[in-house]
C-alpha cells in the first residue's frame, strides 16, 4: 500500500475519533466503515505489531542461542563448534541456525550486503564491525544490548562477550549493520 493512502487513512480515522459529537463525526466514521477502510486500517495496525513482535523474539532468540557458545574456541576459517569459529563463521552460523539466513563467509561481504544503521540504532542481534588488520570491514560480531557484544575473537581466544566502550574497541569501531531478508538466501530445509 502506498504511504499516501496510509497517511489519508491514518489522517480519516483520526478525524473520525476527534470529530465532535454534532454527527459529522459519526457521517465520517459510517463513511469510512462503508468503505472498508477502517478495518483495513486495523489489519495493518495489527500486521505492524506483528511484525515488530516477530523480529523482536527473532532477535532474543539469536542473542539467546549465541550466548550458547560461549567458550568455544577461535579457529581461522572455522565455522562450527566441532571445528571451533572464527568470527564471520560464528555469526554466519548463528544466523543460519537461529534466522534461516544464510550470510556471506567473509566479514567485509556480511557489512556489504546488510543495512547500514547508526551506533544509536543498534539492537540486539545486529552485527558490529571493527577494523582490527588495518583494513575496513575485518570483524564481527553480534550486538547483544548494553553496549555488549559476542564473538570470536583471535587465534588462542574463544567465544565470549566484550564492551564495545572499551578504548580497544572504540577505536576500532567500523560500523553498524542490521540483517535483512534480502542479507543472505534462506537456509536449505533441513531433511
Amino acid at each position: 500500500m502506498s504511504r499516501w493512502f496510509i497517511a489519508l487513512l491514518l489522517a480519516a480515522a483520526s478525524a473520525a475519533q476527534a470529530a465532535p459529537a454534532s454527527g459529522t463525526g459519526d457521517d465520517m466514521e459510517k463513511l469510512l466503515a462503508d468503505k472498508g477502510l477502517i478495518s483495513q486500517l486495523q489489519d495493518m495496525r495489527n500486521s505492524v505489531t506483528d511484525r515488530a513482535t516477530t523480529v523482536a523474539h527473532q532477535a532474543s532468540d539469536l542473542v539467546v542461542h549465541a550466548m550458547g557458545f560461549l567458550g568455544v574456541p577461535y579457529r581461522r576459517g572455522g565455522n562450527s563448534v566441532e571445528t571451533g569459529f572464527d568470527c564471520s563463521g560464528f555469526v554466519r552460523a548463528i544466523y543460519e541456525q537461529t534466522v534461516g539466513l544464510v550470510l556471506p563467509r567473509r566479514a567485509d561481504q556480511q557489512a556489504a550486503s546488510t543495512q547500514v544503521i547508526d551506533r544509536k540504532e543498534l539492537q540486539p542481534g545486529d552485527l558490529v564491525f571493527f577494523n582490527t588488520m588495518r583494513r575496513t570491514f575485518s570483524h564481527v560480531g553480534i550486538y547483544v544490548g548494553d553496549h555488549k557484544f559476542i564473538h570470536s575473537p583471535r587465534s588462542g581466544g574463544e567465544v565470549r562477550v566484550e564492551d564495545m566502550r572499551t578504548p580497544y574497541w572504540q577505536r576500532r569501531f567500523d560500523g553498524a549493520r542490521r540483517v535483512t531478508a534480502e542479507a543472505g538466501s534462506a537456509a536449505p530445509a533441513a531433511q
